[in-house]
């Protein structure tokens, strides 16, 4: 089952917490195998690198019924229609004539950061429920719209991270929230890859991911986010006292305009998290260690997870696979739309606003050289 949502003192994550209980869409007549009928989606946007694992998913799997995709080229459209075996009737140029014409049960976001709110701005009013692509926002100001939209409309607007379907990062925070390795006092988190040039992203995925409005920065958002909205989880909803950041182009002649490399500092009362967020590793990295006072933990990728005692040697673990519906965003989503479970800490608002304020301070704190205090 999903983990219970965290206690958010924020006033601004307040705003969000009457979306996590909005009603699920009615289903539709068509059954499937589980006794569930599939979830009627749309794409919006198809710039994003990760629209292949939708694209993949609605075309291998049943549990998805893709009513609809929005994108202003069609030239880009022709080219995952070739992909993916798209049908032309799918394919549509106004995005409002879409939503209302497939009624379609959720979106799912493949563009830009910065086309979040827009996404919602018309999805929320039409009762449709939107997952976007890791962060939330380019700043607190669109986070926050995004978050009364949602309450306003009773619909939920989720964030999909990759590392929310790791076992390894679930096993971390059921030690820590147990209290079985006692009171948290470090976390260190490590995401990145090599470059989204040197990794070889689409040309049309790389003119906004290099671009600090379209973006919000480089790997400070891209990857600053995994450690932000983790931290947040692994604290319990806490937001950090002040937030330091410095950030890097050691690749100028590859990114000019935005950073390559970003270390960010969280200092809370009784613990520090550092997030290291890159695209200088020498290899794809999405991993977290955690050192409280009865032990440590090292979350690695998927299911590894390595423990040590104060007194004790390494102890490495392969655990079990995350049961359905928690195993991926598609199932996720199609059960909590059809209200079959209940919004998970992750993905939700609560911890997305704060994550992207701490995105923003962190911002604010590179630019300045000095530590920086979230808004209150």
């Amino acid at each position: 089952m999903p983990d219970p949502e965290p206690a958010m003192p924020s006033p601004i994550a307040r705003v969000a917490f009457a979306a996590l209980t909005a009603a699920a869409v009615a289903p539709a007549v068509a059954s499937e195998p589980d006794g569930h009928p599939p979830l009627r989606i749309v794409v919006i946007g198809l710039t994003h690198g990760h629209v292949h694992g939708v694209l993949h998913h609605a075309r291998q799997r049943d549990e998805i019924d893709l009513v609809g995709v929005w994108d202003p080229s069609r030239d880009l459209f022709d080219r995952f229609k070739g992909q993916y075996q798209l049908d032309d009737a799918v394919y549509f140029d106004d995005l409002e004539t879409m939503l209302d014409e497939t009624k379609p049960d959720a979106a799912s976001v493949m563009g830009s950061t910065l086309d979040h709110r827009p996404a919602v701005e018309a999805c929320a009013p039409r009762g449709v429920h939107v997952m976007v692509e890791k962060p939330l926002a380019t700043t607190v100001e669109d986070a926050r719209a995004m978050a009364d939209l949602a309450e306003q409309h009773g619909v939920h607007v989720l964030t999909n991270f990759e590392t929310s379907w790791y076992a390894s990062n679930r096993y971390t925070h059921d030690r820590i929230a147990s209290g079985a390795i006692g009171t948290l006092r470090r976390a260190v988190f490590r995401h990145g890859h090599k470059g989204p040039c040197e990794i070889g992203c689409s040309e049309e995925f790389l003119e906004w991911l290099t671009d600090p409005e379209e973006n919000g920065a480089g790997a400070l958002f891209d990857f600053g986010c995994y450690g932000a909205v983790l931290m947040t989880w692994f604290m319990d909803g806490e937001r950090p006292e002040s937030v330091s950041a410095t950030t890097r182009r050691l690749k100028p002649g590859v990114y000019p305009e935005v950073d390559d490399d970003a270390t960010i500092v969280l200092a809370y009362p009784s613990a520090v998290g550092v997030i290291q967020a890159s695209w200088a590793w020498t290899h794809d990295v999405k991993e977290t260690d955690v050192y409280a006072e009865g032990g440590s933990v090292h979350a690695g990728r998927w299911r590894q997870v390595v423990e040590r005692t104060p007194d004790g040697g390494p102890v490495v673990r392969e655990l079990p696979a995350i049961p359905d519906p928690m195993d991926n965003e598609w199932s996720y989503l199609r059960a909590l739309v059809q209200g079959r479970c209940d919004v998970d800490a992750l993905s939700s608002l609560a911890l997305n606003l704060t994550a992207v304020e701490i995105l923003d301070a962190a911002r604010r704190s590179s630019e300045s050289g000095r530590a920086e205090r979230l808004s209150r």
